[in-house]
C-alpha cells in the first residue's frame, strides 16, 4: 500500500516553513497538482515560481491561510471545491509554538498554538479523510516533533498539542487500517538552517543530530511512502527516540532541565532577552546560569 503521490493533487498547509518548503520541493516533480497552504502571501509566490521552474508542467494553487485562526479549514475547503480539487494527500506541516513559560504566554498566544497544532490538523483530517477512505486511495502525512516524547519546559503547550497529535495519528490509523489510505506521523529533531546547506556556508554546528531540511523531507517521505506509522528522521535522533520511552521518567526530566539552561544560554548569545532570562525560571536551584562553564557546549 502506497500513498497516491505520483500525478496526484496534494495539499500542503506551512508549505512556507523550513520542512514544508523543502517537501514541496521534493513533491514537486512527482504530483499533478501543489495545493500550497501559507499565512505570508510572497513567500507563497516566491515557492510558487521555484516549483515552476522545477516543473513546468507542475499546477500550483496558492491559498493565503493562517491556521492558527478559526474558521480558515473552512475557507481553505471552499477554495478547493471552486477549483475542483479533491487532495489525495494532506500534507500537514503548519504548526506554530511560542519559546516563553506557560505562565508568561497570554493566553491568546496558547490558543492559536492549539488551534494550528490540534484543532486545524484535526479538521482537515475529518473533512478530506471520508472522501479517501471512499476511493480506498489517499494519504495523510502530519509532521510533528521529537518533543513528543520529551519533557520541554518553555514548550508545555506545543509538547502537549505534539503528543495529542501522536496518539491521534496512532488511534486514527487503527480506525482505517485497511481502507488503502496510509496515515503517518513524522517526528523531526532540529533541522539546520538553510543558509547553512549553501556552498562555502560556514559550517554550522549540529547539536543533538540536527540534520539539514533535505535529508529530513528526504527520509519523511520515503517513510510515508513505505506506510510507516511513525518517523524518526536522521539516524542519530531516530536511535535516541527509539530509546526513550524507555528511560525513567526522572531521567527525561533531567534532559528537559538541561535543554532549557542551553536554550537560555543561546538566547544571551543571540541578544534575545526575552529567552534568555525566562529560561532560568524554569531551572531547579543549582543549575548553572547562561554563559556559566556547566553550560559550555
Amino acid at each position: 500500500m502506497r500513498p497516491p503521490i505520483d500525478f496526484g493533487s496534494i495539499l500542503i498547509t506551512g508549505a512556507c516553513s523550513v520542512l514544508g518548503r523543502e517537501l514541496a520541493r521534493q513533491l514537486s516533480h512527482r504530483a499533478r497538482t501543489l495545493v500550497l497552504v501559507c499565512p505570508h502571501a510572497e513567500r507563497l509566490d516566491a515557492l510558487s515560481e521555484e516549483l515552476q521552474v522545477r516543473n513546468p508542467t507542475l499546477g500550483v494553487v496558492l491559498l493565503c491561510a493562517d491556521l492558527s485562526l478559526p474558521n480558515e479549514v473552512d475557507r481553505i475547503m471552499e477554495e478547493l471545491a471552486n477549483h475542483l480539487i479533491t487532495p489525495g494527500i494532506l500534507v500537514s506541516a503548519g504548526g506554530v509554538g511560542a519559546q516563553d513559560p506557560f505562565t508568561q504566554q497570554s493566553w491568546e498566544d496558547i490558543e492559536r498554538t492549539l488551534q494550528a497544532n490540534i484543532v486545524a490538523p484535526l479538521l482537515l483530517t475529518h473533512r478530506l479523510l471520508p472522501s479517501m477512505v471512499a476511493r480506498k486511495s489517499g494519504g495523510i502525512l502530519h509532521v510533528g516533533s521529537g518533543s513528543s516524547q520529551l519533557f520541554l519546559p518553555g514548550f508545555a503547550a506545543a509538547s502537549a498539542a505534539h503528543r495529542c497529535m501522536d496518539g491521534f495519528f496512532e488511534s486514527l490509523r487503527l480506525e482505517v487500517e485497511g481502507s488503502g489510505v496510509v496515515m503517518t506521523y513524522a517526528a523531526p529533531g532540529p533541522v539546520r538552517n538553510p543558509w547553512a546547506e549553501h556552498p562555502g556556508a560556514p559550517e554550522e554546528p549540529a547539536p543533538f543530530f540536527r540534520i539539514s531540511a533535505t535529508q529530513c523531507a528526504r527520509e519523511i517521505l520515503a517513510g510515508f511512502e513505505r506506510a510507516e506509522p511513525l518517523v524518526y528522521p536522521g539516524a542519530g535522533h531516530r536511535r535516541v527516540m527509539g530509546l526513550m520511552p524507555m528511560l525513567p521518567r526522572a531521567f527525561r526530566r533531567a534532559l528537559g532541565r538541561f535543554a532549557a539552561g542551553r536554550r537560555a544560554r543561546e538566547g544571551s548569545e543571540e541578544g534575545n532577552p526575552r529567552l534568555a532570562g525566562a529560561m532560568p525560571s524554569l531551572l531547579p536551584p543549582g543549575t548553572p546560569s547562561p554563559g556559566a562553564p556547566g553550560l559550555s557546549r
